[in-house]
């Protein structure tokens, strides 16, 4: 379980495919207070840390995983925004999330508005996701509220301390990005879709 508030970022070393799987290598500030078989949000992906090298930690990811985000775009090199397990007892700052991406949405909009900056994503609304405005939805791993919900798309905006401490500041138009809707909307809109 996890808040959407990143806690660091963290760069791809290594890419090593492995039949189905796909092991990451990545540098990390936190890698010296990570321990094997901990959950780790990257990118809004849970996956477990399987190896600690130094400053590097490496993560595997299997086929299910790879189908359902964008990690068959990822490169060496590319910036991931990454968030620990929450623990019992500590504040909420975000919303709930489970680290498990609904879909891969695409940036449609990446704009700076006079001090803040504002993105709108597509999504497939075939899947049945649903946002509504001042609802909750996690972008790469990132707690955020929708400004503007329409059928198959949305926006936000982030302030100036988000844009410089994720990744969001590398998004352009056409980058393929990690979806999370709120688990609350996802059973709701369960619940309606089965009457």
């Amino acid at each position: 379980m996890f808040t959407g508030i990143i806690e660091s970022l963290g760069t791809i070393q290594e890419i090593k495919k492995d039949k189905d799987n796909v092991h990451i290598t990545i540098d990390s500030s936190i890698t010296n207070e990570l321990k094997i078989d901990q959950s780790v949000a990257h990118n809004g992906i849970c996956l477990t840390v399987v190896s600690i090298n130094n400053n590097l930690y490496t993560v595997t990811a299997i086929g299910e995983t790879i189908k359902k985000t964008n990690i068959s775009y990822w490169q060496t090199g590319d910036i991931v925004n990454l968030e620990r397990a929450m623990k019992l007892g500590d504040r909420l700052d975000g919303h709930i999330v489970q680290g498990h991406v609904d879909q891969v949405g695409n940036c449609v909009l990446a704009k700076e508005t006079n001090g803040s900056w504002l993105y709108t994503f597509e999504y497939d609304s075939k899947l049945e996701n649903i946002t509504i405005e001042k609802g909750s939805i996690t972008v790469n791993g990132v707690s955020l509220t929708v400004v503007d919900s329409r059928k198959n798309e949305f926006s936000v905006a982030i302030i100036p301390y988000t844009y410089e401490h994720t990744n969001f500041k590398n998004f352009e138009i056409g980058t393929k990005v990690n979806l999370e809707f709120d688990v609350i909307g996802k059973y709701v809109s369960r619940l309606y879709s089965n009457k």
